[in-house]
Order: structure tokens, then sequence, then C-alpha cells
């Protein structure tokens, strides 16, 4: 590729997202970023990592944000050491934002949720996309990783969906499935993870000129 160019994947849980963009990033041979950017936060800010996950958890599971009474957009900014909110759920979003933002501008990656299309919707050499499945699908690959009765496996994957949702709409003041959001919606139980991977390097060919 003449030109770096950053993947973002965001996924449904069991439609195989996580996969197909391990597959992605090793068959381009780039990095692969998901939930190692959190470490990767906890050591540029110096906050510990747990407080990064306990927060993702509170927003994800929270009643007051799952009603989403309080929309708090990322807008880049970050909280200074000396505030009372340095280490607010917001502000350890923001840093997890930094770090996406300056990985997007080193090298050709691969990043797994965490709102990074949103964060990186004004950069030019940002490819976003969002892989989908029915539920039968879903529930199929989910049962393969869980031991569970089919009614807790439906609630699993279903508070699953609904916490990245709310954890979307919560950062970007958007609609997590809202196709708009995104380049290249997906449906992987149609085409497959290894076919899914060949229309992302397709797409992203023709939109780059690569």
């Amino acid at each position: 590729m003449d030109k770096h160019v950053v993947i973002t994947i965001a996924r449904q849980y069991g439609s195989g997202g996580k996969t197909i963009g391990e597959m992605l990033a090793a068959k381009l041979g780039i990095e692969y970023y998901d939930k190692d950017l959190i470490y990767l936060a906890s050591e540029e800010s110096g906050i510990n990592a747990d407080l990064f996950m306990k927060a993702d958890e509170k927003i994800k599971n929270n009643a007051l944000f799952r009603a989403i009474s309080r929309v708090k957009p990322y807008n880049g900014e970050l909280i200074t050491p000396d505030s009372d909110d340095f280490t607010s759920a917001d502000n350890l979003f923001n840093y997890q934002a930094k770090i996406i933002k300056e990985l997007a501008s080193e090298s050709s990656c691969v990043i797994i949720g965490r709102c990074a299309d949103y964060v990186l919707r004004d950069c030019d050499n940002v490819l976003s996309v969002f892989v989908h499945a029915p539920k039968d699908f879903c529930m199929k690959k989910a049962a393969e990783k869980h031991s569970m009765s089919e009614a807790d496996l439906e609630k699993y994957i279903a508070k699953t969906d609904k916490g990245r949702a709310d954890y979307y709409k919560y950062h970007t003041g958007r609609e997590w499935t809202d196709a708009r959001n995104y380049d290249l919606c997906l449906d992987s139980s149609k085409l497959g993870f290894e076919r899914c991977v060949d229309e992302i390097i397709a797409y992203m060919n023709v939109r780059f000129n690569s």
C-alpha cells in the first residue's frame, strides 16, 4: 500500500467480527488492536488498567447510562491529573481515543471496537466496517465459546450488544447499528469470514487505489 490505511471494525456479538479483524490483519501483514488499547492507554495516562475496564462496565451496565439520560460525545479533550475528573469514564475514554489517533497516524492497522470509527471520523485514511449476522448465526457461534442454555445464551448476546450500543451512544451520540456510521456493512453469515476479509480488502483497494 502506498499510503497506510486503518480499518476499524464494530461488530455484533457472535458475528465473528473479531475473528475477521484478526484474519484481515494477518492477511495484510499489519498490526491488530483490541483490548490491548486499554493497556496502552493505561501506560500513557499512568491510570491503572483496572479502572479503564471498570469504567467500560459501568457505562454498559449502569441503569442511568442504559437509559442514555446523559450523552457526552467525545471531543478530543484530555482532563488534567489535578482534576477530580481525571479518572472519570469520560477521561478514560479520551486517553483510549488519544492512543487510537496516535496508532492511526503511524501505520496501517486494524482496530476493533472502542468507537474507533467515530474517533477517526475526520481521517481520510480510515475504512470503517460493521459486521453483523442474523440471531441464529450469532447464537451458533456464541455456543461454540459458552456452555449455556439456549435461553441464557440469548440473554447474554442481547445484553452484550445492548452494552456495546449504549457505550457507543454515550461516547458518540450516535446509534451503533446505523449503517450511515460506516463505510461498509457485512453480513458474515452470508459471506463467511474469509470472504468478508476479501470484501474489505477489495473495498480498500478501490477506495484508496491500493
